[in-house]
């Protein structure tokens, strides 16, 4: 049997072309193509008013302003990032 791509002489049996590597055969199984979450569009979302929360918390700080409102809105912030993804780790898809 020839090779269907370079031409390379192969083993009636073979699965692939030992020179070129391509498949001798279509395959039975194709992958699952991923699928996109529109989750981490949310998460992301959040993320970013994180970072934003602890920026304005570092910047207030610095200038020896209160620091337990911002700790306070900071910790909350990243609890609430952790129980989301938690939730939507376990989700069934």
């Amino acid at each position: 049997m020839k090779c269907r791509s370079c031409g390379t002489e192969i083993a009636d049996k073979a699965l692939i072309c030992y020179r070129c590597g391509t498949a001798t055969t279509e395959p039975t199984f194709k992958p699952l193509a991923p699928r996109r979450s529109s989750s981490s569009l949310i998460v992301s979302a959040i993320l970013i008013a994180v970072l934003a929360v602890i920026a304005l918390y570092l910047a207030r700080a610095e200038s020896g302003e209160t620091r337990s409102v911002y700790s306070v809105i900071a910790v909350v912030a990243g609890l609430t990032i952790t129980g989301i993804r938690a939730y939507l780790r376990r989700r069934p898809r």
